[in-house]
């Protein structure tokens, strides 16, 4: 998992308890390119240091010889070089590189915060984080300080020593990485003498000191029985260059050494250190959306994935919609500064990043020399949410990770800043409510006949659109009667161009430029042979406007994949029977209520005909009984085979009643209509959003067992009323509010009896949020008949 996710590399990294300078932006290097920034800084330096992703373990010797080795990791495909331009060059040309970025550097960034949150109450009740352990990866911690009772069970040090950026080491023993008792110890070796030596001890004071019987100590931090895992992440800089000028020395971190000390905390948990939470404040540089590309991104996604959260700081720019890195990790727990009258502290980054605020003015604890002292920013927020999930361990043993942050979400205070809203921690809430549900067992989801996505995108003029849909869990290849349906609008149709886009990038052409229709609404279906391609995967619509003067909107398209069709002609035998077969596979469980029968056949006289569908369960579904008229045979039919299996061998057969007249069946195809919405919807906090899903060519009044399939995530899922509304308007619940419902993912299928309702029309799906302090977003939704 790791090294897949490593993958799609690249960086940023910064601090968090000062303002500081930002870092180059995440730069990518895969398939051979290289950020001109490195030729740039190569070029100024002589070298540039760089961290190097590999696609496996096996490729980085090869990758090695670029340059000097800088940092070695034990697990991922990754190592750090100092290289000159010709080893940029070599890097570009190596087979198995994913991606070269810049090592970039960081900087570092009680007793009325912790009754604040509510962790007075929860020590009272016994719940201390006593058998957790909090990893502070920072600048070391003073492990011998009363505050912290000898409680920091483990220590590692990682302190890159590098002549191009003057940075030499701050480990005790001089070296660039040493592990074991006294080697993150920031009261030996040279950091004793640094000033910003102190912040890691700071920040642990707050996630986990207990000033039981020490004068002048603050009470506790949040979870005073935690233990400590201290791993110093900073080296020694003496260069203006990186220290500004007049600031030297100063420390800063590699982010090479913080991945180091990531993989080093997913050792001790693999090992059996019971690891709840590694804190890092520090970080840098703005991100306004998820940095999927951050190189320690797979250290912090492997650690979730044991049960080990990443608590990160958002950094002290005072960004109304940014936050540092790897605070703009997706996988980590942001966390942003706020002040006692919970209001969003003014030096503290902020926006849709952010998971949580907890307290940063002001926040008394532990410093060297047995010392304690205020300081504020965003490094002292993050220890209090770390603290906290020790708390929640202990209450909660058996809830993973995953369900503790979003109990932290859902019973924090809520603090509006703009049209953003997050919640403040409150621990004393969190464990007073009684313990909320879990979301039901995931449901699979059915498997769609029309995928749709409805979401308007503007075509370029001129320029290119796509817009995605995506099937998964069916084998083999795709249809050779594939259909797409098309709705979009444009001053000048023959000018556009649109092509279906198959997930191994094979293109179809579907409507070429040219054309008599010149302006207005396109709504048109294609039909397409794309059996070349695998089925499953991300299929796009490609819309190209290839001449300037006319603009338009995609405003949806359908992709209608399975075709269960026999074609050819057959005859039916006078006074006898035909039998014609379609297999069907890959479509799980019960059949439709709604089963589409599209019969094409001729006959002398068809009052003599009987119809009939057998399904493979054996069990047969009139389709047309004989009659004294010469009606017409061939028609679509719509029958309730609910309660047999969808997939199997479903035949036609038709039986000529009487003599004197012939005919022939000239096909006939199955329709098990499913229809799929794969446009997100961000669903609003305290407001209510409608997704709509067109479903056209049913005939008659909807099923008594309509099947809706619902994704959402959401922090507080007890927030939401969820409704249908049938194409009539008439609202039919499918989920209530509760306050008993947790937080997460729900993927779960609603049954009701819509029999009332017509079933061609727009249907919508409801989700009304009744409270306030959780948002969410609706993934998708379906209907199957």
């Amino acid at each position: 998992m790791v090294a897949t996710a490593a993958m799609a590399l690249a960086i940023g990294a910064a601090p968090a308890a000062a303002s500081t300078h930002s870092p180059n932006a995440p730069a990518s290097a895969g398939n051979g390119s290289i950020d001109p920034k490195l030729y740039d800084l190569a070029a100024k330096k002589g070298t540039a240091r760089v961290n190097v992703v590999t696609e496996e373990r096996a490729d980085l010797s090869s990758a090695s010889a670029a340059g000097k080795t800088m940092q070695k990791f034990q697990k991922l495909p990754m190592v750090t070089l100092q290289v000159d331009k010709g080893g940029l060059d070599a890097l570009a040309t190596k087979p198995g590189v994913v991606s070269v970025t810049e090592d970039t550097l960081s900087d570092p960034t009680l007793d009325t915060s912790v009754p604040f949150i509510g962790g007075d109450q929860a020590i009272k009740k016994g719940k201390t984080g006593k058998g957790s352990a909090i990893a502070i990866i920072d600048t070391g911690v003073a492990v011998k300080h009363p505050f912290l009772q000898g409680r920091v069970i483990s220590e590692a040090c990682f302190s890159p020593i590098d002549p191009a950026y003057s940075a030499t080491s701050l480990c005790p023993g001089g070296t660039e990485t040493e592990e074991g008792p006294g080697t993150a110890d920031s009261e030996a070796g040279p950091c004793a003498t640094i000033t910003e030596c102190e912040h890691g001890t700071h920040v642990a004071g707050i996630a986990a000191g207990d000033g039981a019987g020490i004068a002048a100590a603050p009470v506790s931090g949040v979870a005073p029985d935690a233990d400590v895992i201290a791993i110093q992440v900073f080296s020694k800089l003496d260069s203006p260059d990186y220290c500004g000028e007049g600031n030297t020395p100063c420390v800063k971190s590699f982010s090479s050494a913080q991945v180091a000390a990531l993989e080093k905390v997913l050792q001790l948990q693999q090992a059996g250190t019971p690891v709840i939470a590694a804190n890092v404040s520090l970080g840098g540089g703005q991100y306004s959306s998820p940095c999927g590309s951050d190189v320690r991104k797979p250290m912090i996604d492997a650690l979730l994935e044991a049960g080990v959260a990443t608590v990160v700081a958002a950094g002290n720019n005072g960004f109304s919609n940014r936050v540092n890195s790897p605070a703009c990790v997706d996988t980590a727990i942001t966390v942003g500064s706020s002040s006692y009258a919970d209001t969003v502290s003014e030096f503290s980054n902020r926006g849709a990043l952010l998971d949580l605020f907890a307290p940063g003015e002001g926040i008394v604890s532990s410093i060297r020399k047995g010392a304690y002292a205020a300081e504020s920013g965003t490094s002292m927020s993050a220890p209090h949410v770390a603290g906290a999930l020790a708390v929640l361990r202990q209450t909660y043993p058996t809830k993973p990770i995953n369900e503790l942050e979003q109990l932290l979400k859902s019973t924090g205070k809520p603090i509006v800043d703009g049209t953003v809203t997050t919640p403040r921690l409150d621990i004393g809430k969190a464990l007073g409510e009684s313990e909320p549900t879990s979301p039901p067992t995931p449901d699979s989801k059915p498997q769609a006949s029309h995928i749709s996505n409805y979401r308007a995108y503007a075509i370029p003029d001129p320029g290119i659109v796509q817009s995605p849909v995506t099937i998964s869990g069916v084998t083999g290849k795709a249809s050779k009667s594939l259909q797409v349906h098309v709705n979009l609008t444009h001053d000048w149709h023959p000018e556009v161009k649109i092509d279906l886009i198959a997930p191994d990038g094979k293109s179809y052409p579907l409507k070429a430029t040219g054309g008599s229709q010149t302006q207005g609404a396109l709504s048109a279906t294609y039909t397409v042979d794309a059996s070349a391609s695998p089925a499953s995967g991300t299929w796009k619509l490609q819309v190209e406007d290839r001449s300037k003067g006319g603009v338009g909107t995609l405003r949806s398209w359908t992709l209608i994949p399975n075709s269960f069709a026999k074609k050819g002609t057959v005859a039916i035998p006078d006074a006898g029977t035909l039998d014609s077969a379609i297999a069907v596979a890959g479509l799980p469980g019960a059949a439709s209520a709604a089963l589409q029968v599209q019969v094409d056949a001729v006959h002398e006289w068809s009052g003599d005909l009987k119809v009939d569908l057998i399904a493979p369960d054996g069990k047969p579904y009139p389709v047309k009984s004989t009659s004294a008229t010469d009606s017409p045979v061939s028609g679509t039919y719509t029958i309730d085979a609910h309660t047999s299996p969808a997939s199997g061998t479903w035949t036609l057969r038709i039986q000529d009643t009487s003599t004197g007249a012939v005919g022939s069946l000239k096909g006939w195809s199955l329709d098990f209509p499913s229809y799929e919405s794969q446009t997100p919807v961000v669903l609003p906090d305290a407001n209510y959003v409608r997704s709509p899903i067109t479903v056209s060519g049913l005939t008659g009044t909807a099923p008594k067992a309509l099947k809706v399939y619902v994704d959402i995530t959401h922090g507080w899922l007890g927030d939401l009323t969820i409704h249908l509304v049938d194409p009539n308007g008439k609202l039919y619940l499918l989920k209530p509010d509760s306050s008993s419902e947790s937080g997460g993912t729900l993927q779960h299928i609603y049954t009701v009896d819509v029999s009332t309702a017509p079933a061609s029309g727009t249907w919508n799906l409801n989700i009304d949020d009744t409270d306030a302090g959780s948002a969410g977003t609706l993934n998708g939704w379906s209907l199957t008949f």
